[in-house]
């Protein structure tokens, strides 16, 4: 079956969705011995969260970047993660979404989160013709995330290296056995439709899913 264009794909639980960050090990090495993002996370600053493991191998360059040698899984609440979700803004303005660029501003700016679709990766971190989420979370978004959301924090930055060892040594599958387990996530029908453009292909399978 072709993927949609549009759809969040997660490692998930019937209560826990994961996501990803990378942090310098200031933040990211307490983060994961704690459970919990130490002072200095500022609760104060938007924070992106990840669906996808590979768009955060992406992001942080496989954990080489400065500043993101330390990749976190975050595991959430499948509460708080729909609920940042259902408050969510599209990034940028979308003819036929927004009734023009100035509401959309609006929203944007009173929103606790914003959501940016971005081209999903291969184990060589080529673009895929389908999308991935980021979420940004910001404001009582962010405060919640930290201090409630919350459920486990896991360092795999040893996992992120072992996977890029394989795809450099041509070990393709050995590097997709390692990967998390992303599947669909479920959610009600029109549960995404004030974050795509009308007509946008999308599947949100909740009734699929189960």
């Amino acid at each position: 079956m072709t993927e949609p264009k549009y759809r969040i794909r997660a490692l998930h639980t019937d209560s826990t969705v994961t996501v990803y960050q990378a942090y310098p090990p200031g933040i990211g090495l307490p983060a994961a011995a704690d459970g919990r993002f130490p002072a200095a996370w500022k609760r104060d600053r938007m924070t992106w969260i990840k669906p996808s493991f590979l768009w955060m191998m992406y992001r942080c360059g496989w954990a080489a970047k400065e500043g993101q040698e330390t990749v976190l899984a975050v595991e959430i609440t499948r509460e708080g993660f729909e609920w940042a979700l259902a408050r969510a803004c599209l990034s940028h303005y979308e003819r036929g979404l927004h009734p023009d660029r100035a509401h959309w501003q609006r929203t944007l700016k009173r929103a606790p989160a914003r959501v940016q679709w971005d081209p999903e990766r291969d184990l060589r971190l080529q673009p895929l013709p389908h999308r991935s989420l980021q979420l940004g979370l910001t404001g009582e978004a962010a405060h919640r995330y930290a201090d409630e959301w919350l459920v486990s924090v896991t360092d795999v930055t040893a996992l992120a290296r072992t996977i890029h060892g394989h795809v450099r040594n041509g070990e393709a599958a050995a590097a997709r056995q390692l990967l998390p387990s992303e599947r669909p996530y479920p959610l009600p029908d029109g549960a995404l439709d004030h974050l795509l453009a009308p007509g946008a292909d999308a599947v949100a399978p909740r009734e699929r899913d189960q």
